[in-house]
């Protein structure tokens, strides 16, 4: 939980964030001014969360990543402009990024995550991992949760994206509109009319790690019944955590037609496994995983962000755990595995 303490909003701050202390109240924006957020991977997906979580007015945003930029970066990489390709993709991306809001300390660090210790994620109040194997997420994760901190990750491939969110043990508040019987009038006994009125109620939410919800048991009735609702959009993301975890790397458009075998065999290895209908993951959705689309890193970006704001601000219900957008159906939904 992120605490305000004595954090005072200065007049220019009060002027920037004045609409959205009129939207979720001052104590929230107080608790948003306080918190330390990091991001993990600077491409597409990261840039488009850094945007959103800057804008939000939180006290500082470090951006870590260790790879160069790519000429196939700026597809979709906008806080990093052209003519940095070669330098390193976070620090080439600080100075556009520390321009969206003077107000929030932007910094950069340049080492892989398998060189910092534990202790570098937990110094933070939210880490948002993208671009990672599944053992590093993991074990960041398993980090956050020891610390109590918040943990999102997620991944944008071509068109399709996921995101998946473990805030451990949270608390909000969520506003619930009422109807309450009132009086017609001082002379009439009788409740016959009603008023709307809305009130704050205190909620909570347990969620689990992403180990958890990567090894969830497909053979248990509970889930077999989600495929009946015909979407694949979960076990695409196996399929393309697999490829990375195996090749080091996402899929190449320069290497579209020998990578797309391999996404066909890895396809057809999982439906093995877990005793899937054939073609219950099309050959369509998993043929347009190559590069980032930028409107599909907007999309995911969004979220990312957005349930960073709540999970912070404590205000309204999080998404609980995982958001998928399938891009097939153009359409985005959430689900929670590994309970």
């Amino acid at each position: 939980m992120v605490e305000n303490n004595e954090v005072e909003l200065s007049e220019a701050e009060a002027e920037q964030y004045d609409r959205q202390i009129r939207l979720w109240g001052l104590e929230s924006q107080k608790r948003l001014r306080a918190s330390k957020v990091l991001i993990i991977g600077l491409a597409g997906l990261g840039a488009e969360t850094a945007k959103n979580i800057i804008l939000s007015g939180v006290k500082s945003v470090c951006l870590l990543d260790n790879e160069k930029l790519k000429e196939i970066d700026l597809y979709a990489q906008f806080l990093a402009p052209p003519d940095k390709v070669g330098e390193n993709r976070a620090e080439a991306s600080l100075q556009r990024a520390r321009a969206l809001n003077p107000m929030v300390d932007v910094t950069a660090e340049t080492k892989a995550v398998d060189e910092l210790p534990d202790s570098y994620f937990t110094q933070y109040d939210v880490v948002c991992a993208t671009g990672l194997k599944q053992e590093q997420l993991e074990r960041i994760n398993n980090a956050c949760r020891d610390s109590n901190k918040k943990f999102l990750c997620g991944d944008v491939w071509g068109t399709y994206g996921y995101m998946f969110a473990d805030l451990v043990d949270h608390e909000y508040s969520e506003e619930i509109v009422q109807h309450k019987a009132v009086k017609r009038g001082p002379d009439d006994t009788e409740k016959n009319a009603c008023q709307t009125v809305s009130i704050t109620v205190k909620r909570r939410a347990i969620y689990v790690p992403l180990q958890n919800a990567l090894s969830a048991d497909w053979s248990k009735p509970e889930l077999r019944s989600r495929l009946r609702r015909g979407d694949p959009s979960y076990f695409v993301m196996k399929i393309l955590l697999r490829f990375r975890d195996e090749y080091n790397r996402n899929p190449d458009p320069a290497k579209r037609k020998a990578d797309y075998e391999i996404i066909m065999r890895m396809r057809d290895e999982l439906v093995k496994e877990l005793n899937l209908s054939a073609g219950f993951i099309s050959n369509a959705l998993l043929y347009d995983v190559f590069g980032t689309v930028s409107g599909a890193a907007a999309v995911v970006g969004g979220v990312i962000a957005q349930e960073v704001v709540k999970a912070v601000s404590q205000r309204e219900p999080p998404h609980n755990n995982m958001f998928f957008f399938n891009p097939s159906k153009c359409v985005g939904f959430v689900e929670l595995y590994g309970q």
